[in-house]
């Protein structure tokens, strides 16, 4: 019962992460169509994303471990 929580919990995780490495590919996206000729602002905002591209694959791998270690314990 409670690795079924920890596998459901470490999906909800993954999938929170996966949306926030979209979010930063979206953003990223825009910036370049935005900033196409100005090479310093679209360097600034991609230095902007990269923290939200880091904190999101934080969560993905998070979730992952938890999936996986809620299926090998359970």
């Amino acid at each position: 019962m409670i690795f079924e929580v920890i596998i459901w919990a470490g999906a909800a995780v993954s999938i929170i992460g996966l949306a926030g490495l979209f979010w930063s590919i979206i953003r990223v996206a825009r910036a370049r169509r935005a900033f196409a000729n100005d090479d310093e602002a679209l360097r600034a905002e991609v230095q902007k994303a990269l923290p939200l591209n880091l904190g999101a694959l934080f969560l993905s791998v998070i979730g992952l471990m938890m999936v996986v270690v809620g299926i090998f314990l359970g």
